[in-house]
C-alpha cells in the first residue's frame, strides 16, 4: 500500500469513526433533535437505541487490527445504514442539506473500505 493510500484511509477511517461514534452516541442519549428527526421518518425511537449501540460497536471493530470478516459485516452495516437515511430523507421530501450527513459517512466508508490495509481484508 502506498503512503498516499494510507494517509487517506486513515484520514477517511478517523472522520468515519468520529461521524459514527457522535451520531451514535446523539441516538443513545435520544437528543430531541435526532427524536424530532427519527419520529418525521416514521421511525419507532427504540431503533436509535439500536443503530447508536451497532454504530459503536462498528467502530471498534473497525479500528482494531484483525478480525477481517466481521470488519466486512461492520463496513456493510455503515454502508446500509447510510444509504438507508439517504433515501428515508429523500422519501419524506426533506431538504437537500440533511442529505449531507448520510452521504458524506456514506462516501467515507467507501473510502475506508476499499483503501483498507492488506491485513485488513479477508484472504479469499
Amino acid at each position: 500500500m502506498s503512503k498516499r493510500n494510507k494517509i487517506i484511509y486513515w484520514i477517511a477511517t478517523g472522520w468515519l469513526s468520529l461521524g459514527m461514534v457522535s451520531t451514535g452516541i446523539v441516538q443513545l442519549m435520544k437528543m430531541d433533535e435526532e427524536v424530532t428527526n427519527f419520529t418525521q421518518l416514521g421511525y419507532p425511537l427504540y431503533l436509535m437505541s439500536i443503530l447508536g449501540i451497532w454504530k459503536l460497536l462498528g467502530v471498534v471493530v473497525v479500528l482494531v487490527p484483525k478480525y477481517p470478516l466481521v470488519k466486512e459485516w461492520a463496513y456493510a452495516g455503515f454502508f446500509f445504514a447510510m444509504l438507508g437515511a439517504i433515501i428515508s430523507h429523500l422519501v419524506v421530501g426533506d431538504p437537500a442539506l440533511t442529505l449531507f450527513g448520510p452521504t458524506l459517512l456514506l462516501v467515507l466508508t467507501v473510502v475506508s473500505w476499499y483503501l483498507r490495509p492488506a491485513e485488513r481484508k479477508l484472504a479469499y
